[in-house]
């Protein structure tokens, strides 16, 4: 069984999400720790609810990128980290810790990546741009985490149509129903090993 880190900024319901999945014997992985860059997000409570330790970590409280990348991980390592999950993380993972971990940081994005990733694109800005463009189809990504914004490989990628009623917080809420039915399946198929990555090509059992 895999140990699991989380990296959250808010409200975590991606987490909860898993953790319900580990719960009901679906997903097989050990949340070793939960680590956020906001001291008062709601997902810090979900893991303290479920008996996951908490590490607050903000670049800010650093004096150089240096000394914050050593700290994350360092933290990683105390906690045995084999893997790494983002459940609306909003910052950057620095290069050293994608380094060390690389093809084990899964992220899920509410889009279909390429289109409508990037900095900045996150939240209901997201849904807004599906929106703008007149697309007739969207979703959810989930992606293996590089250097860049939303650029890693494909893992797993679930549809759903956007009907002319459709507006940013309708979608949104469609689209989140989508990560918590799915995000589970490519965690799991990450902890157990089950995934070939060719350059950018992921293939494998999901």
């Amino acid at each position: 069984m895999s140990n699991c880190a989380v990296f959250l900024s808010g409200g975590g319901s991606n987490f909860q999400a898993l953790i319900d999945r580990k719960n009901s014997g679906d997903l097989h992985v050990d949340f070793t720790v939960c680590i956020s860059n906001n001291s008062k997000a709601y997902g810090c409570e979900r893991a303290r609810k479920n008996g996951i330790p908490v590490v607050h970590l903000a670049r800010g409280r650093f004096g150089s990128n240096e000394e914050y990348t050593a700290r994350l991980l360092e933290v990683l390592s105390a906690h045995s980290v084999e893997m790494i999950v983002c459940a609306g993380y909003m910052k950057i993972i620095p290069a050293a810790v994608v380094e060390q971990y690389r093809n084990k940081i899964l992220n899920i994005h509410p889009a279909l990546l390429p289109s409508f990733g990037g900095k900045g694109m996150y939240g209901k800005r997201v849904h807004q741009a599906v929106l703008d463009h007149g697309a007739k189809v969207s979703g959810i990504t989930v992606h293996l985490i590089d250097e860049q914004y939303d650029s890693g490989p494909i893992v797993l990628q679930e549809c759903i149509p956007v009907p002319d009623t459709d507006d940013a917080e309708s979608l949104a809420g469609r689209v989140l129903a989508l990560e918590h039915a799915h995000y589970w399946r490519a965690v799991e198929a990450v902890a157990q090993n089950r995934l070939t990555i060719t350059g950018r090509r992921v293939t494998g059992e999901l």
